[in-house]
């Protein structure tokens, strides 16, 4: 009797059709923490739903706690009297983040996965995906290559102010949030969960002067002990790396090639300063006009999602 009076009409609507709405308004609109309060309303009202469980689940996941994103989307899995892919996939992630191996190789063979057999981590050669880190804000994307249907080490050497580094081990969620071509083929591009690794490679930038197209290369396809990666970072801002480091210099372009900017901001995957330094020596004792101006290193936290954004959504192609 008194459930029946909870779900009268309350300004035009049943008071279980405006919580109904409000939680998944406030999803919508990437606020997390207040749809986790309607959710649990919703499942601690209707425990036989398992939509609200799914939903609960979800909106954890992206909140980050794994523990409560397993819990609640298992429930979805007990609940449903249907195969709960989108559940056994969040299950599994949340799993992998806690490191519960058991766990999540049972929910990814529920996905219809095959997963070597095995108790430990899953660690096998799931190809090369993109990787959308940071994907709340001041989003970066590189490639990565994944060992299990959640993880892969990042390939490209990431901007300092993202707080990630070359081959740092990332959790990544499952759902395709757009493509990028790489070497001929289509692969699927990801957002970054979070860290679950730190690599012990530092992200150095050196800004550096190439005559030639043909002297960045040699440059960017050097190994020495100690080194990474070395990529030309070149253009993928819309402002100087090197003015961004206060570095006041000006931008001469009278490289031996006419559309060639012999300026060049690299960054450089290492695991010490001295590694750098005897690298860029180096090169730049292998050609004339080479020249290493400055080498800067910074290290930046790694940024936190804020609540009241829907950064999970496929980026708007238009």
């Amino acid at each position: 009797m008194v459930l029946k009076k909870l779900l009268k009409k309350a300004g035009g609507k049943p008071i279980a059709a405006k919580l109904d709405e409000a939680a998944y308004r406030a999803f919508n609109d990437g606020q997390l923490e207040l749809a986790v309060s309607k959710f649990t309303e919703l499942v601690a009202s209707h425990p036989e739903r398992s939509d609200y469980a799914y939903m609960l689940g979800l909106a954890y996941k992206y909140l980050r706690d794994w523990p409560r994103s397993l819990e609640h989307n298992l429930r979805c899995v007990q609940l449903s009297a249907e195969p709960e892919q989108g559940a056994n996939w969040n299950a599994a992630i949340a799993a992998t983040a806690i490191g519960d191996w058991q766990e999540a190789r049972k929910q990814w063979s529920a996905c219809g996965l095959t997963i070597e057999q095995g108790e430990g981590p899953i660690e096998d050669d799931y190809g090369t995906v993109s990787i959308r880190i940071n994907p709340w804000g001041n989003a970066e994307t590189l490639y990565a290559l994944r060992i299990d249907p959640a993880r892969a080490y990042l390939m490209n050497v990431p901007l300092p102010k993202s707080g990630y580094r070359y081959r740092d081990l990332v959790l990544h969620d499952g759902a395709k949030t757009g493509e990028r071509k790489f070497n001929g083929r289509t692969v699927p591009v990801f957002n970054g969960m979070q860290r679950l690794q730190q690599s012990d490679f530092l992200t150095f930038a050196a800004f550096v002067t190439c005559p030639t197209f043909e002297d960045c290369d040699d440059l960017c396809e050097r190994t020495a002990p100690g080194i990474g990666l070395v990529e030309d970072w070149s253009g993928m801002s819309y402002y100087c790396l090197r003015c961004s480091y206060g570095s006041p210099h000006s931008h001469d372009k009278s490289g031996q090639d006419s559309d060639w900017d012999p300026e060049r901001s690299l960054g450089i995957a290492a695991q010490s300063r001295v590694s750098v330094e005897r690298l860029l020596e180096q090169w730049a004792e292998g050609g004339p006009g080479r020249y290493v101006d400055t080498i800067e290193v910074t290290q930046h936290e790694l940024p936190e999602p804020q609540d009241g954004g829907a950064w999970w959504r496929e980026p708007d192609p238009n």
